[in-house]
């Protein structure tokens, strides 16, 4: 038998006047669903990265809620059980509140030893729903009754530290789910947090546990690597304790092999995220996984590139689809976000010289054309060619 919890944190909460939520920054369709529910005499709370990201100021992209209330209608997932309230465009998340299940049951379900948990539908307490989440910036709770912040897991004090930390044991949970490892990354570089020490190393130690997740969670985890301009963090930190070397093998050798912190492929991601400021997740997963592999590429089609002439449109190609073959079979990756990748990475001789003057873009290349041109700008950011081509 195992304990989550070295120490028990005190339940902290923060009245109305103590803290900086507002429900005018809470979409109305979250509001409505959080005022029937505590109308019809349910507790009824907003959870999660929505009440972190309002503490901090930040306008959340996702508004969840949790309930007591027994769950009906249109239920999504295996993993969680969680009903989609819909609003028109407007989905606003709402799940029973849920407590970890017993060692036991993941032993049932996984073998002796084995903590990896793909169901998480064991009904419980506010509290309980609170300790069971990933970090604890993400364990507050905003009570719609009361317009108090509840606290079980000290995500307050962490929060206004800077420190992301794990609820419970590091090296449990990120064994149950080792996805949560990529997200504690991810979370860190987006929101410039610190990794508490024990979490930091409890990544590197269980780095391998990753293979074993979903390859489809996976691959959402790598594309959301790029968003808020943390691509180049989110990277190095993967590469740092191992998780780069598991996911994505090829690209892990090559930063080792090119100067490793000083690797170009770190020069790109940055001059990605620059060239990529304030447009949140709003970028293309093929463009993503360009600038991820620009640096491979421009080596691997220096080194082959015919003797007696310049590689032409089909060398091009080729050498973009060898680049690109391993991470798009190994993560199923979506053919038109894999051939985006490639054609944009063979379209960058395009600007290399001027364009005729005459020339025009097709409407329906028009999004393709605009990565490209991106794309160009940051490897002429990064390698100091003329842009005014581009």
């Amino acid at each position: 038998m195992f304990s989550f919890f070295k120490k028990t944190p005190k339940v902290v909460i923060r009245h109305r006047a103590e803290h900086g939520v507002s429900r005018k920054n809470i979409a109305p369709e979250a509001l409505k669903v959080l005022y029937r529910l505590s109308d019809a005499g349910f507790k009824a709370y907003l959870v999660g990265g929505g009440v972190r990201d309002l503490l901090l100021g930040r306008q959340p992209k996702d508004f969840d809620v949790g309930t007591d209330a027994s769950p009906r209608g249109f239920l999504i997932g295996r993993r969680f059980r969680l009903a989609h309230v819909v609003f028109g465009k407007t989905i606003i998340e709402t799940s029973t509140f849920r407590k970890q299940p017993p060692p036991s049951e993941k032993e049932e379900e996984n073998g002796p030893g084995e903590l990896y948990q793909d169901s998480d539908n064991t009904f419980g307490t506010p509290e309980e729903d609170a300790r069971r989440r990933d970090f604890t910036i993400n364990g507050l709770f905003y009570d719609i009754k009361t317009f108090d912040v509840i606290d079980y897991v000290g995500g307050l004090a962490d929060l206004e530290k800077g420190i992301l930390r794990s609820i419970g044991d590091p090296n449990i949970r990120f064994r149950e789910d080792p996805v949560r490892m990529m997200r504690a990354i991810r979370l860190s570089s987006k929101l410039g947090m610190t990794i508490e020490r024990g979490t930091l190393k409890a990544i590197s130690r269980h780095h391998a546990e990753i293979t074993k997740a979903a390859v489809a969670r996976v691959l959402e985890e790598i594309f959301r690597l790029f968003s808020f301009s943390a691509a180049e963090q989110s990277f190095r930190l993967m590469w740092s304790t191992g998780l780069l070397s598991d996911l994505l093998p090829i690209l892990n050798g090559y930063i080792d092999s090119h100067g490793g912190n000083k690797c170009p492929v770190w020069n790109y991601l940055h001059a990605f995220d620059k060239a990529t400021a304030g447009r949140g997740e709003d970028i293309s997963n093929g463009l993503r996984i360009a600038a991820l592999y620009l640096a491979p590429y421009l080596d691997a089609l220096a080194s082959s590139a015919p003797k007696d002439r310049e590689p032409n449109r089909g060398d091009r190609i080729r050498v973009a689809e060898e680049v690109l073959q391993v991470v798009g079979s190994q993560y199923k990756m979506p053919k038109a976000a894999y051939y985006h990748a490639v054609h944009l990475l063979e379209e960058l001789a395009c600007f290399e010289k001027n364009p005729p003057r005459d020339r025009t873009i097709r409407a329906s290349r028009a999004a393709q054309f605009q990565d490209a041109v991106l794309l160009a700008r940051i490897r002429a950011a990064v390698d100091g060619l003329p842009t005014h081509t581009i």
